[in-house]
């Protein structure tokens, strides 16, 4: 009975991350440039990765920008592939790493998360965009440009505001039940 609350539990925390893919984005397109700068999508889905964990981490980052993009045309069709990727991953690798660093600090635990989710995500993305998504439209410099300066502020925000938000839920005790993934779990 226990596992299946904190299912249920994990799938409304996941389905409300998801809907904030899709609201995220409109508040913050009202600002010029606001969607670029800010990266609104990252935040439910690093929220839903550390809270939920990788499994649900990844659906939302897969599902939330297909939501989005359906109901509200953000991100566009041909920009959506690199999008469900880079966020997948992002939810995914925070919500393995949450489960797997134990500093003794759980501030510590969720930025290891984030900067390692934000390295490997960035990377990986950025190596499929080269050779799958736009192969020969994208350098060093345009990576570099793209997935670290001209989202710099939205990179400083989700430093900011994950680790409150995370333990904002805590103190709220809203967190579903925060179990280590056995190996067999992870593979």
């Amino acid at each position: 009975m226990l596992k299946y609350s904190i299912h249920l539990r994990k799938t409304i925390i996941s389905a409300i991350c998801m809907a904030l893919c899709v609201i995220l984005p409109l508040a913050f397109h009202l600002i010029p440039d606001g969607g670029t700068l800010f990266s609104p999508m990252h935040l439910p889905v690093f929220i839903c990765g550390l809270v939920c964990g990788w499994q649900y981490g990844l659906l939302c980052g897969l599902f939330g920008p297909v939501l989005s993009s359906f109901i509200t045309g953000m991100p566009g069709i041909g920009y959506l592939p690199t999008m469900m990727l880079e966020l997948a991953l992002y939810g995914l690798i925070s919500g393995l790493l949450i489960h797997l660093i134990h500093t003794r600090n759980k501030t510590a635990d969720i930025y290891i998360s984030l900067v390692s989710a934000m390295l490997i995500g960035r990377i990986i993305t950025g190596i499929a965009r080269a050779f799958l998504f736009a192969p020969g439209s994208l350098s060093i410099q345009i990576w570099a440009t793209n997935y670290f300066v001209s989202c710099l502020p939205g990179i400083i925000v989700q430093f900011i505001l994950l680790p409150i938000l995370y333990h904002a839920l805590e103190r709220a005790k809203l967190l579903p039940s925060q179990t280590i993934p056995t190996l067999q779990e992870i593979v």
